[in-house]
């Protein structure tokens, strides 16, 4: 309880020293929105020129994009320090810092980025569930409401959990890899579509590799009802759980390599 105290306290100070820069703020929420924007501009072009995709339609293609912006884009909020800042803490030897103080490594790195901008990002994603919803005709319910939040969280888990790859080798590279940018950013591309669309490679690497699938798809093709893969209902509610043990996973790995952390001299 008292590393998620110290979690929430961290994460109000970092977006108030954000909101203290109004204008760069709101320019930056902006652009933004227009670059998330622009992807949902490419599903409405889609949905547009095509009508269905296989067996999905437009409304699932929306609700498909909704759910993938919402949990990637959270996970960009609130998990910036892994996303995307730990690569310079290895550099430029701010990581010396945490080792010496009485938290966990990992905790510190995770309470020490947030990225308030994504709020746009998350705002067009619930636009597309919202929509992709109504033109489904999803009949919602308790139930279904709890595997959408499932979905999310598990997915946003999954996401860090891909992110501390990249931390992984930056302990060992110092330079950031960029081939796990192909994982993280590409698998956000890719899976704001429907999984089963792809050639099976694709569907291999997001199901055993980043399994996106299990996390995401197969709860929101259940939502949707469009079982995917013809798996038992229940499997909507199991599969999500994949994403909790990547990330627990990565955790066990990014402790193991701290062991070998030198310092860069700065």
């Amino acid at each position: 309880m008292n590393t998620l105290r110290l979690y929430i306290r961290s994460m109000g100070m970092l977006l108030r020293s954000h909101l203290q820069y109004t204008s760069s703020f709101i320019m930056q929420t902006i652009a933004q929105l227009v670059m998330e924007g622009g992807e949902m501009m490419a599903v409405i072009l889609i949905v547009d020129r095509f009508q269905s995709l296989k067996r999905w339609t437009g409304g699932n293609l929306y609700f498909f994009f909704g759910m993938m912006a919402v949990s990637f884009y959270f996970t960009e909020l609130f998990g910036r320090g892994i996303t995307g800042d730990f690569p310079s803490m290895v550099r430029s030897g701010r990581l010396d810092t945490f080792l010496v103080r009485p938290r966990g490594v990992l905790t510190q790195v995770m309470c020490a980025g947030a990225d308030p901008r994504r709020i746009s990002c998350i705002a067009v994603g619930i636009v597309a569930l919202i929509i992709g919803s109504d033109l489904s005709g999803i009949v919602w319910s308790p139930l279904k409401v709890l595997v959408l939040i499932e979905a999310i969280v598990m997915s946003c888990l999954l996401i860090l959990g891909l992110f501390m790859i990249e931390a992984i080798f930056s302990i060992f590279s110092v330079k950031s890899v960029e081939l796990v940018n192909a994982i993280t950013y590409g698998g956000r591309s890719a899976c704001q579509y429907p999984i089963d669309v792809f050639p099976l490679a694709l569907r291999m690497l997001f199901t055993v590799v980043a399994p996106f699938a299990l996390t995401l798809h197969v709860p929101a093709s259940w939502i949707l009802g469009k079982p995917l893969y013809g798996w038992p209902w229940w499997s909507a509610i199991v599969t999500p759980f994949s994403g909790v043990m990547v990330f627990g996973f990565m955790s066990v790995l990014f402790h193991l390599a701290l062991r070998h952390y030198r310092s860069t001299g700065s």
